[in-house]
């Protein structure tokens, strides 16, 4: 865990420890007898028991140990990386942002549903064991996890390292990570469009990675704003005054930059060819000290 850069190991602890908490508390008597996946996960919009805090909480909740361990563990796999590439302030904005995301996405859908069922015109729904109030059956509709970000942490990753190779389990030989993350496109659009009623939230899925497209594509349009430029995966380094410091000509201050910046492709190039494992202390060091700048 010394290794796990912050934000990462933060999130790792924040949802295993929510989990336990759910899981071997039972009801706990401060929130009124009620789950804690009752409380924090998130519920259709137009149920009694939504509410807007649970855009956020809902990405802490988990339905069971599966769940939590794989997505737990493409947090650990692709966050490290992804977080010491951006740093910590943008890696967590990033998470948030796609996961609030992909909780609207999942929304979006069940709404869809509601419309299309015409459940408005209904007061009761019959069930397996017996007929319920709407109100009761609408709150039943609840989405806990962490998916919808994690997607779209391995889009990022994806993109950020679009040649890096990956084993997947059971695929015998590594592929490509753009291939990686177009297969996981592909598996999830087919899963929503699909009537397979398995339980989990595809739509979120596919929305946690549109929302993360989308800010990526937006810091690649303003790249003053990002502290990665998405065009050719490089760090672009920023500083308050587009003018060098006044002790230093312009050609000193340009070549200073282009050195830095050269040491800085390199490192990546590594992290392409051999994995983010493969540097030196002091090349993880200079890479986050530039995701900073």
């Amino acid at each position: 865990m010394r290794n796990i850069p912050i934000v990462t190991k933060s999130l790792l602890i924040i949802n295993v420890v929510a989990f336990l908490i759910s899981m071997f508390s039972g009801h706990v008597a401060l929130l009124g007898g009620r789950d804690m996946n009752d409380i924090f996960g998130l519920h259709f919009f137009l149920a009694p028991d939504f509410q807007i805090y649970q855009l956020i909480t809902y990405m802490f909740m988990h339905g069971g140990w599966a769940h939590l361990f794989f997505n737990m563990f493409a947090l650990w796999m692709f966050g490290c990386v992804v977080e010491n590439v951006w740093g910590p302030k943008k890696f967590l904005f990033y998470y948030i942002f796609c996961g609030i995301g992909a909780g609207l996405c999942q929304e979006i859908a069940q709404y869809v549903q509601y419309a299309y069922e015409h459940l408005d015109s209904y007061e009761y729904v019959r069930t397996a064991v017996g007929s319920i109030p709407m109100s009761t059956y609408l709150n039943l509709w609840t989405t806990v996890g962490a998916s919808g970000a994690i997607y779209a942490i391995l889009l990022a990753f994806g993109m950020l390292f679009p040649e890096q190779r990956i084993f997947i389990i059971p695929i015998p030989f590594p592929i490509k990570a753009k291939w990686f993350v177009m297969i996981y496109v592909a598996i999830e659009l087919f899963s929503a469009i699909g009537s397979s009623g398995d339980g989990v939230a595809h739509v979120a899925h596919l929305g946690g990675m549109l929302f993360g497209f989308l800010l990526i594509r937006y810091w690649k349009k303003h790249p003053y704003r990002s502290t990665v430029n998405f065009s050719d995966f490089r760090i672009f380094h920023t500083t308050t005054s587009t003018q060098p410091p006044h002790h230093e000509s312009d050609w000193d201050y340009n070549k200073r930059k282009q050195t830095e910046q050269a040491e800085i492709d390199r490192i990546l190039d590594k992290i392409r060819k051999s994995g983010y494992d493969s540097l030196s202390k002091s090349e993880k060091q200079k890479l986050f000290d530039s995701s900073k700048k």
